[in-house]
């Protein structure tokens, strides 16, 4: 005999989310039960959107329960999905079957909503990555104003913050919101889980204009391959495993981000760094670290340090961005102060937030300060009237200036300018 299977949340804490109850059923059409906190408003947008979510996933006849606490269209559509998975589960299928490629299913096509103007951004591998602002994947709650904060990144997370329960339903609602969030332009990240079912997370996500993909508990340079491969076999035009109605602008823009948390991946941080060219950064997580080696995190870090310096000189070895993790309190505001102060210092570019006020206390730490901005300018003036008159040596005052110097001088400029502290017609100015 069916049983209902059900997605979401519902209770008086629950806000932009729902509860949603499936049971599959032999005949009698569409049952739907509807309770929302808005149906004076929205109970027959609510109706017409549940059966289109039904209709385009192949079912005919079903008791739909719906309790609505404030969701979004993708939320709404996410939870229906889901609970329209897990009961076609229950009766033997497997998820995998129900995400052919194509979209197609043993049910009907997947429901994809449609992709929003503003979600078709891409990025650049150079960009700022100072602050990277975790959310939780199967909450579309932070979801939603995420991008508002303005942090330089968001990643919606599929592993860690996510309940081995739940992790089906965060697919959904991360590829929902990659589809109709507005993020206002910062770069879409995802973190996808380990071996493979972080391999097949990839495909939830990667069509739908995912910008970076963070490949946790890297340990091996086979583990950064594996899923740089999946992603340019779904990528790839002729592949069967490219979805036609994928949002990817470019298939070289797709970047990755291996986070070091171990012992035995802080050893072979190198080789993971030069593990695939579309590395843009390499990030570090010290609560598995500390875990792995068998002591306690502290806020004065020396049992972390081995691993940070690691995790700094294989990224610029290699020339991509070296991120600090993740600073744990988020009521310690002097503390986090301190502590990206000193990620900075030892040549960290940026960290992970788990809170929005975070973040910009983290920008104004790693924002240079007006002397660093002087000296920048000045290095940057000196390099280019050496160009302009054609000289190879370059040189301010009494001091020869080495290109490594010029080229992180030409760094601060640019960051200089984009956070305000240079007007952007500075050299006209001189």
């Amino acid at each position: 005999m069916p049983t209902a299977a059900t997605a979401g949340r519902r209770g008086a804490d629950v806000r932009s989310d729902c509860w949603v109850s499936f049971l599959p059923k032999k005949s009698g059409g569409l049952d739907l039960q509807v309770k929302s906190k808005v149906e004076s408003m929205f109970g027959e947008a609510i109706r017409d959107q549940c059966r289109e979510v039904l209709t385009t996933l192949g079912v005919k006849h079903c008791r739909l329960e719906l309790i609505d606490a404030g969701a979004l269209p993708w939320t709404l559509a996410a939870r229906i999905e889901t609970a329209v998975r897990r009961s076609i589960s229950d009766f033997g299928f497997r998820i995998s079957d129900l995400n052919k490629p194509g979209g197609q299913s043993t049910i009907g096509p997947t429901y994809l909503p449609p992709l929003a103007s503003w979600s078709t951004y891409g990025t650049s591998r150079d960009r700022f990555r100072r602050s990277r602002l975790y959310l939780p994947g199967n909450e579309p709650r932070f979801l939603i104003n995420a991008g508002l904060h303005k942090p330089d990144g968001i990643i919606l997370d599929l592993e860690d913050a996510v309940a081995p329960t739940e992790k089906d339903a965060a697919r959904v609602l991360v590829r929902n919101a990659l589809r109709q969030v507005n993020f206002y332009g910062v770069e879409r990240m995802v973190r996808i889980n380990q071996g493979e079912r972080g391999l097949e997370d990839l495909e939830w996500v990667v069509p739908h204009n995912v910008h970076v993909i963070l490949i946790p508990k890297a340990e091996s340079a086979e583990q950064v391959r594996a899923v740089d491969e999946k992603i340019q076999t779904m990528v790839n035009p002729k592949s069967k495993l490219r979805n036609p109605k994928s949002a990817i602008r470019n298939p070289k823009s797709i970047f990755l981000m291996p986070i070091i948390e171990s012992a035995l991946g802080g050893i072979k941080a190198y080789e993971i760094a030069t593990a695939s060219p579309n590395i843009v950064a390499l990030a570090l997580g010290l609560e598995d670290y500390t875990a792995d080696i068998g002591v306690q995190r502290t806020l004065e870090g020396r049992e972390s340090f081995w691993l940070r310096s690691q995790v700094v000189n294989a990224a610029r070895a290699v020339g991509v961005q070296p991120i600090d993790t993740v600073f744990s309190d988020v009521a310690d505001m002097d503390g986090l102060r301190k502590s990206a102060l000193e990620s900075k210092s030892i040549g960290f570019e940026g960290r992970g937030c788990i809170h929005p006020r975070q973040i910009k206390v983290i920008h104004e730490a790693f924002a240079p300060d007006p002397k660093e901005v002087d000296r920048a300018r000045n290095i940057v003036l000196a390099f280019e009237k050496a160009q302009a008159e054609g000289l190879g040596v370059i040189s301010l005052g009494s001091k020869m200036i080495d290109p490594p110097v010029v080229k992180r001088a030409l760094k601060t400029v640019q960051m200089a300018e984009a956070l305000g502290m240079l007007h952007a017609d500075w050299r006209r100015r001189e």
